[in-house]
């Protein structure tokens, strides 16, 4: 059976060349994704500063029972430290606490972005002492000579240093070499433990073994001495997780975007795989029409059809795993550009990515295959000539079942999208998106024709005799023309809802923003934070009107006692809901937010307390005491005192700003956000506040327009790669549509030729196939059309409250402009090629 379908492989090169780059493209484009998400879960990066510690221990910073993270570092106990250290085959247990800093340059006006480390974490990597000697005692520093560099700093001078929202003197006293992008400065150890954010806290804990000791036995050992913390102990390339949390945290999105994207991905290529494998043999109907006529049993035709395109698959599946890493590894990049991971993850994709991909590529193949063969081999060899002449058949009970139910999944997640939150209703839109597709597609043959007659009058009247001729066949060739129509479609739908979905979902974040800001400036400081009692210094300003402090981070509601009394054991545990947590001052937070109270009252947001956004305050009484993490992991139990109003999906729990800032990474407070008094200027208040006689030296003031463009700019980062990944899909599916084309139009070359024998000229013959392609291109963009709607309508709702998705007119101008060019350009150059055959030649030739 092999022998026979390489025979017929040679005989049939455009069907199977066809088939061979739908898979190949399809199946590269899911092993990159596949590598990503390999990339994503591994979550290595190479150690620098801690490279000479064979063991690492630092913070788990995966939320327990799932598979989200906190956001801010989880830090250690720093009693762990002895704990670690008392553990056979450990020579020393080095703590190490990173700090934010900013190197104040120009007099407080600008700075240099930093990491502090105690000096003792220099035992943990090739650092070496290029210049002075190390700090001893308070008020002492030594610089990464690189920074010095930049900063015009030598051994003696005197700088200036923030660190959580303080400024303080410091005396330089050494330079030293080491590695990384050099942006580091070494603090005595007893400045760094003053300096700590939360007292008796590390970071991690660099190990230093015993020579000889086995690095994976002291890892176990460490992890033994630890177990039922939450900790994790790390060697090799994980190590960088603990000097670089942002791979795991960041490293999440790669997660997800790689998970999303590659499914679609496999959707799409389910789709244009079986597609092509369908038309290409439904264009040999003929040749199984005489293998039946002759004898051949339906199980003999099936299984030829399934070997051919074995071959072709294996072939296919086996070289995309040559560019597929290459481009996942180019995407990671891309991915690092955008800021959406840093970039210090390592690219790391092996055997899984590669199998999956290719095993996805071979089922989709063989699956699509033998659905396609069904037809075929099934037909009685008394009807198969008649048959094979005009394929009339399409509609049967697998079909019928499969589409109802792609349709009824599009339904459900319609309404599901409907319910969700503005921020996660593209969550559930994207696989609606595909599942619409499919279902229209199964249906492809019965809408084609429903358009085809919608157009029927009015192309009739416009065309002539050419549109005429071209109804005739698009009436009696339905089947072949929906596989020419679906491609179309496939492309025209997912470029205008996935493109669309993005456009909305930045523009509800956008209005959120925009929606929620009412302060008139914002002030930051070159220290790069400033400390909770200054928003109480600037709200006696004159000219202010209200201050309130921002620190933004995020954390977890826990599960409450009822939920965990309810579950008793029984069934699926109760997990914490992610939520965004906003640190502010009770005092000005009405006043410069949208921020409008539900019930209680805000001047009781002290210390121990917390305001609940309605959607998340269900089920709790003022009082109560709330379970929560907050972003560090941190264990918390603040009382209820006030619900306070959200736009769906963007609300924030608030907490005081002085108790947040002591669990994030910074430390200090990043934002002060100031209403200007009436009848004052914002430009004269922004001078008040930074210019001579500023409550505090080195701030800086930010106007709300600025703010806000700023955040736009943001949005468009952050969506710009949703925008390549979306892009990578569609042009998935655009190669598919010329693909398709291409061989639908070239098949026709035997009627093209019977035309010009009875009398037919090229022009006319050309006439007649544009006006076929503008039906086809129609046809496919009207079920387009309905894909996106059916994705879209829903999410604006859930997004905008109205039916119409943001983004401007261009995008789907250019969408229905693209299609109708690439539709008309493939049939029009396949035809025109197929008729350079003179007709003699074409009537002889082999089908």
């Amino acid at each position: 059976m092999i022998g026979l379908a390489l025979r017929s492989l040679k005989f049939h090169k455009g069907g199977f060349i066809a088939s061979f780059i739908a898979l190949f493209f399809g199946a590269a484009i899911v092993i990159a994704c596949g590598g990503l998400l390999e990339t994503g879960v591994r979550g290595l990066a190479a150690p620098q500063r801690l490279a000479a510690a064979p063991v690492v221990v630092t913070g788990d910073q995966n939320y327990p029972g799932s598979n989200k993270v906190f956001q801010e570092r989880v830090r250690l106990d720093a009693a762990d430290v002895q704990k670690v250290a008392a553990v056979p085959g450990v020579k020393a247990a080095v703590p190490d606490l990173s700090l934010p800093v900013t190197l104040v340059l120009d007099g407080g006006k600008g700075g240099l972005s930093a990491t502090g480390h105690g000096w003792a974490s220099t035992a943990l990597g090739p650092y070496r002492v290029a210049e002075g000697a190390a700090p001893a005692g308070t008020g002492r520093v030594a610089l990464d000579s690189r920074l010095a560099a930049e900063a015009g700093a030598r051994v003696g001078d005197r700088i200036t240093l923030g660190l959580h929202g303080a400024a303080r003197p410091y005396e330089v006293a050494a330079l030293v070499n080491g590695p990384g992008d050099g942006a580091t400065v070494f603090l005595s150890d007893a400045d760094v433990a003053q300096a700590a954010p939360q007292e008796g806290k590390v970071d991690s804990i660099g190990v230093v073994t015993e020579p000889g000791a086995s690095t994976g036995q002291v890892r176990a050992a460490v992890a033994k001495a630890l177990k039922g913390m939450p900790v994790t102990v790390l060697t090799g390339d994980e190590r960088g997780r603990a000097e670089f949390p942002d791979v795991v945290t960041r490293g999440k999105n790669l997660v997800s975007m790689s998970a999303v994207f590659g499914g679609l991905a496999a959707m799409v290529t389910v789709f244009v795989v079986a597609s092509t494998l369908g038309l290409s043999i439904q264009q040999r109907q003929r040749q199984m029409a005489l293998l039946r006529a002759i004898g051949s049993t339906p199980g003999q035709v099936r299984r030829m059809i399934l070997a051919e395109t074995f071959v072709v698959a294996v072939f296919a599946t086996a070289l995309a795993c040559v560019p597929g890493p290459h481009l996942g590894k180019w995407l990671l990049g891309r991915f690092v550009d955008a800021h959406v991971v840093p970039e210090v993850v390592m690219y790391r994709a092996g055997w899984i990515p590669l199998i999956a991909g290719a095993g996805a590529a071979l089922a989709t193949a063989l699956g699509a295959a033998y659905i396609a063969a069904r037809g075929a081999a099934r037909t009685r060899p008394t009807e198969a000539l008649a048959e094979a002449a005009v394929q009339r058949r399409w509609f049967n009970w697998i079909r019928a079942v499969v589409a109802l139910l792609c349709l009824a999944g599009g339904t459900v997640l319609a309404f599901v999208t409907l319910q969700m939150d503005g921020a996660k209703a593209g969550s559930a839109a994207t696989p609606a998106a595909m599942l619409w597709a499919v279902g229209f597609g199964l249906l492809g043959p019965g809408l084609t024709r429903l358009v085809t007659a919608l157009l029927h009058w009015p192309v009739r009247a416009v065309t002539g005799f050419a549109g005429r001729l071209a109804l005739l066949n698009a009436q009696a060739r339905s089947i072949r023309m929906a596989g020419a129509v679906m491609p179309v479609m496939l492309a025209t739908g997912l470029a205008s809802a996935l493109i669309y979905l993005q456009t909305t979902q930045s523009a509800g974040a956008e209005q959120a923003f925009k929606d929620n800001l009412r302060a008139d400036v914002v002030i930051t400081s070159a220290t790069g934070g400033m400390p909770a009692s200054l928003v109480e210094r600037i709200g006696r300003q004159p000219g202010v009107a209200a201050a309130s402090a921002y620190v933004p981070s995020s954390g977890f509601l826990e599960p409450s006692k009822a939920e965990w009394a309810a579950y008793n054991g029984k069934g699926k545990a109760p997990k914490g809901t992610p939520v965004q947590i906003n640190g502010v001052s009770p005092e000005g937070i009405e006043r410069t937010t949208s921020v409008r109270v539900v019930s209680g009252s805000l001047a009781d947001l002290r210390e121990d307390t917390v305001a609940l956004p309605e959607s998340s305050a269900g089920g709790h009484r003022l009082g109560e005491r709330i379970p929560m993490r907050l972003g560090d992991g941190t264990k918390v139990e603040p009382k209820l005192v006030a619900t306070v109003n959200e736009r769906r999906g963007y609300g924030a729990v608030l907490m005081p700003a002085s108790v947040i800032a002591q669990h994030t990474a910074k430390g200090g407070v990043p934002q002060i956000l100031v209403s200007a008094a009436p009848g004052t200027d914002s430009g004269q208040l922004a001078d008040r506040l930074t210019g001579q006689g500023a409550p505090a030296p080195g701030l800086h003031v930010t106007d709300r327009t600025s703010l806000v463009s700023a955040q736009v700019k943001q949005n468009d980062t952050q969506t710009w790669v949703a925008y390549l990944l979306v892009a990578m899909v569609i042009g998935y599916a655009v190669i598919a549509l010329v693909n398709t084309l291409v061989m639908a139009t070239t098949e026709r070359r035997r009627e093209f030729t019977l035309q010009r024998l009875i009398g037919a000229t090229r022009s006319q013959v050309m006439r007649m196939m544009t006006v076929e392609a503008l039906l086809t291109a129609f046809a496919g963009i009207a079920l387009g059309m309905l894909v996106a709607a059916a994705t879209l309508i829903p999410l604006s709702y859930a997004v905008l409250d109205r039916a119409l998705p943001a983004g401007p007119a261009s995008i789907l101008v250019t969408v229905i402009a693209s299609a109708l060019a690439l539709t008309l350009g493939a049939t029009l150059l396949a035809a025109r090629i197929s008729l350079r055959t003179r007709p003699s030649a074409a009537v002889g030739s082999r089908d």
